[in-house]
């Protein structure tokens, strides 16, 4: 029998063209399994692989998180320069980052106004913009 989370990452990632490979299913299902979005670092999903007893390396993790990108699924925010968070929401949307859990979560999108946005350097366009508000307890 086939489980929902099973069955929800199939159909993800046959909608990107994506061949459905053990490791590929095994990582769809914790992304997208319970139809909820949510923001991991590769570190955080290989973790949750850990726990759910699959054998999948780190490696394949980072691999299959850059395919997943590369087909649409997912969506990369840089924080730091240095920090990859994978959102499953591919929505154009802010986010919020607290820098004392290092947590990446969804802002509001309605409240965001961007009135204007310096012009693109000659023979360039603007691809995206990524809003990454930072937040501190005081």
């Amino acid at each position: 029998m086939i489980s929902i989370a099973t069955e929800r990452g199939t159909k993800w990632l046959s909608g990107a063209g994506l061949r459905p490979t053990r490791q590929r299913l095994s990582l769809a299902g914790l992304l997208v399994g319970d139809g909820n979005d949510r923001h991991v670092t590769a570190e955080s999903l290989y973790a949750s692989v850990q726990k759910s007893g699959e054998k999948v390396s780190l490696a394949t993790v980072y691999n299959t998180l850059r395919a997943f990108c590369e087909a649409g699924l997912l969506r990369e925010i840089m924080v730091d320069g240095a920090k990859s968070y994978f959102d499953t929401n591919m929505s154009d949307h802010p986010h919020f980052f607290w820098e004392d859990s290092q947590e990446l979560m969804d802002a509001p999108n309605e409240q965001l106004e961007i009135s204007r946005l310096p012009q693109a350097p000659k023979g360039t366009e603007v691809s995206k913009v990524d809003v990454v508000i930072r937040l501190r307890r005081v």
